[in-house]
């Protein structure tokens, strides 16, 4: 609308020069040859300006042309993205729709399995009254059959000297085989007292395991629909609005309570707020994923404020935060796992202990190598800081070394390690291209991006300097 309002200023004012000259032609004043040629060169000069005012004019809105193309692509981009960031919420959106019917079903049948638990241990606490009652009589007529014994024992003595009698005698014999009998009796309902006991304990175990895990999962319930009311699916690397000492501190830990399922859960390192990591359960122990590279979609070329709180997709490919992978460092001893696969899936790993500074000293590294069949591409990073495109803290970025300066990683001298590069297809650009991408070095690995990669950690193993 500007421009319009422009040009019909343009269009106005030479409009006005022309019945202005034109008026003069017809209507002269000055008869004279001199007063003619003094208003001819006035009238040039004046015409000479007015050309000088329309370029000025023209690029004026030349200038603001560009101006308006750049903001419309500028908006678009932001459209764009706004668009994108949707569709992620949507699918977000229907994951966890999913999971809270889950969770809701699971929540039923443990209901219905505590209840059934419940009635059974009231069925066995009846028994065991019962039994311990029963015992009681037994434990008293045992008590009047040793006070028969006694008194039958005092006779035989009176009748040592003489015979006795045979009434007697089996009335002896009697006894003892009752008495013999109801100590065998006794014996095996203290054994069924026992076990049922025993039985009894493992109950009381079993349903206090169920009300945790019910009390664990109707809590994650009510984080997961928390969620619902974010506005975005980048919301799910802010921290979580909720007051709780409930939640596991990492995943390893989140495994030892019980759970082997992989998948999005809320944790709470010390000194840190809550919020979401994907843990990944093993048989036997349980991993914190913080990096996960598998297609395109996501862009991991990214600003310093995004690395340091995390994007992407949980669930698919993402960067967990610098600031949530700081916390989860100071729980302990950790073990740093890498897992890449190339174009030929071959797949390789290494283990580097692991620890990482705060945000004072931009996230300086200090890893070691521990295992792997991976090349050591690590242990020269030791002591980098963490650098992005706005945030540069290794200078050797300046020089022929730029090409590994794609994506927030810890960057040394001319290492060609990056697993936060661009991604790209099986040599898909040129040498110099595929260079920008997910590398891996030395240079014994093969010269092109990448297809897959995580980081992940564990907790260190303890090592038993015992027998």
């Amino acid at each position: 609308m500007k421009l319009f309002y422009l040009l019909l200023l343009l269009a106005g004012s030479i409009a006005a020069f022309h019945l202005d000259t034109s008026g003069r032609r017809e209507h002269p004043t000055l008869p004279s040859e001199a007063l003619t040629t003094e208003a001819s060169q006035t009238e040039a000069k004046s015409r000479f300006a007015m050309l000088d005012d329309v370029r000025l004019l023209a690029n004026g809105l030349l200038q603001l042309g560009q101006s308006l193309r750049e903001f419309v692509h500028k908006t678009k981009a932001q459209i764009n993205d706004i668009f994108h960031k949707l569709n992620i919420f949507d699918r977000s959106f229907y994951q966890l729709s999913v999971v809270t019917s889950e969770i809701k079903e699971e929540e039923e049948e443990l209901k219905k399995t505590t209840n059934i638990l419940k009635a059974n241990n009231e069925e066995i606490r009846n028994l065991s009254l019962e039994i311990n009652t029963k015992i009681n009589n037994i434990l008293q007529e045992r008590t009047q059959l040793q006070s028969k014994v006694g008194s039958l024992e005092e006779r035989l003595k009176g009748l040592s000297q003489s015979m006795i009698p045979a009434d007697q005698l089996r009335e002896i014999t009697t006894l003892k085989e009752v008495i013999e009998a109801q100590e065998k009796t006794i014996t095996s309902l203290l054994i069924a007292v026992k076990e049922q006991h025993d039985q009894l304990d493992h109950q009381k175990i079993k349903i206090k395991n169920l009300e945790e895990k019910l009390s664990f999962n109707s809590f994650q319930l009510t984080v997961d629909k928390a969620m619902d009311s974010h506005h975005s699916a980048t919301d799910k690397f802010e921290y979580l609005q909720i007051n709780s000492t409930d939640l596991p501190v990492d995943c390893s830990e989140l495994f030892t309570r019980g759970e082997t399922k992989s998948g999005v859960y809320a944790i709470k390192p010390n000194q840190s707020e809550p919020f979401y990591a994907y843990c990944e359960m093993s048989s036997d122990q349980g991993f914190t994923v913080i990096q996960h590279r598998a297609d395109s979609i996501v862009d991991f070329d990214q600003t310093w404020e995004m690395y340091q709180n995390g994007f992407g997709d949980l669930e698919k490919d993402f960067w967990l935060g610098l600031k949530k992978i700081y916390t989860i460092s100071q729980l302990g001893a950790y073990i740093l796992r890498i897992d890449v696969e190339d174009w030929k899936e071959e797949k390789h790993w290494a283990e580097y202990s692991f620890s990482l500074e705060g945000p004072s000293k931009d996230y300086t590294l200090h890893v070691s190598h521990f295992a792997g069949d991976l090349p050591d591409a690590m242990t020269n990073l030791t002591g980098s800081r963490f650098s992005t495109k706005d945030k540069n803290n290794d200078n050797s970025c300046n020089s022929d070394c730029a090409r590994n300066c794609t994506g927030g990683w810890w960057l040394n001298a001319c290492s060609e390690t990056n697993l936060n590069g661009k991604y790209f297809s099986l040599r898909a650009f040129g040498r110099s291209v595929r260079r920008k991408g997910i590398q891996w070095g030395p240079g014994t690995m093969p010269l092109y991006s990448l297809k897959t990669s995580k980081i992940s950690l564990r907790v260190m193993p303890v090592i038993d300097s015992g027998n």
